[in-house]
């Protein structure tokens, strides 16, 4: 494990450097040449050959002290961390999705934030500008706008908890950010799907898990009737967005800016490419695509289509999307295919 920092370069703290895009940002960072402190709840596998002095700190944010311990003399965070499902033992919560009145999530989904915004404020240098902070939310922090194609001007009306707090959270930080406590952006990503090589941080998403079903033989279940759009964003292009955003600070800073390929694909037409993928991985005939009733768990935003016009986060960082949809498709079929293992 990468031991503690030194030297006077930038120093880059990511909090969930463990999760699924954790991983992958972690991926991204390590080819620069800077500090980078990887936090995660558990121990995490460091990427091998890259230009950064990396050191690995294991750590529940939730702790009393160490958020702050975590950022301790940072220049940017990147702030990745992150409560999707229920937590065991709450009422009405599911292992799939937070439900209202959720503490253990609000605790990491808005908790994390608010100390996060005062150990920054605390330890913030006297001459310098303000740490960067960027913030990974969702673009169901909007809810579900009049429009299907969002560019970041919509009203934000969230339909489920999960979002909620995200917008908790990333309002918090343009507060902070209007006061100059720090130079803070939100980066809200579209349904983000993949796999990260090297990494046991999985994706728990609806592409992965019709992808798992398919490759273990099991029929691929739809909630609808196949035509709800879903803007797919591989996890490397939302990896390689954090890396942009973060040579913009200024430009982003104080706002809110979507992430997403621009184009919407009919879920049935997705799932019927999976289908065809991992057919012919495996040598095998397709597994069926069906028609299922929704779970009284579904939301409003399950059936609605989602695009995601990113261009405004374009003009200011240069990023575009690099990873075609079926190339995405078939590297997570392959990739989920295989037992994981650390490389050396």
């Amino acid at each position: 494990m990468a031991g503690p920092l030194s030297g006077s370069a930038p120093l880059v703290t990511v909090l969930g450097a463990g999760g699924f895009i954790g991983s992958a940002v972690a991926r991204e960072l390590v080819r620069r040449p800077i500090r980078l402190r990887l936090v995660a709840r558990r121990p995490v596998t460091v990427p091998a050959g890259g230009a950064a002095e990396v050191e690995a700190l294991t750590s529940d944010l939730t702790a009393p002290g160490a958020v702050a311990a975590a950022v301790a003399g940072a220049d940017a965070v990147v702030h990745l961390a992150a409560r999707f499902a229920g937590a065991e033992g709450h009422a009405g919560s599911s292992k799939w999705r937070v439900a209202r009145g959720d503490e253990a999530a609000e605790r990491i989904n808005v908790g994390i934030m608010r100390e996060l915004i005062d150990a920054l404020a605390v330890g913030r240098p006297a001459a310098g500008p303000p740490p960067v902070v960027l913030f990974t939310g969702s673009t169901s922090q909007a809810g579900a706008p009049p429009s299907i194609r969002l560019d970041g001007t919509e009203p934000d009306e969230p339909v489920g908890e999960y979002a909620r707090q995200k917008l908790i959270a990333e309002r918090m930080l343009t507060a902070a950010s209007a006061v100059g406590v720090v130079r803070g952006a939100g980066l809200r990503l579209t349904t983000v799907f993949g796999h990260v090589p090297g990494s046991p941080a999985s994706d728990k998403g609806v592409v992965a898990t019709m992808v798992r079903r398919a490759l273990a033989g099991e029929p691929i279940t739809l909630w609808h009737d196949g035509t709800v759009l879903r803007d797919l964003l591989h996890v490397d292009d939302a990896a390689r967005a954090v890396a942009a955003a973060l040579d913009h600070p200024d430009e982003l800073a104080g706002r809110h800016w979507l992430v997403g390929t621009g184009r919407g694909e009919p879920l049935g037409k997705v799932f019927d490419e999976v289908a065809r993928l991992v057919a012919a991985w495996k040598g095998r005939p397709p597994v069926p695509v069906l028609r299922v009733p929704p779970p009284d768990r579904a939301e409003a935003t399950d059936f609605r289509g989602v695009e995601v016009d990113s261009t405004a986060f374009r003009a200011v960082t240069g990023w575009a999307p690099r990873v075609p949809l079926h190339e995405g498709l078939l590297r997570t079929a392959v990739a989920l295919d295989q037992p994981f293992s650390t490389p050396a």
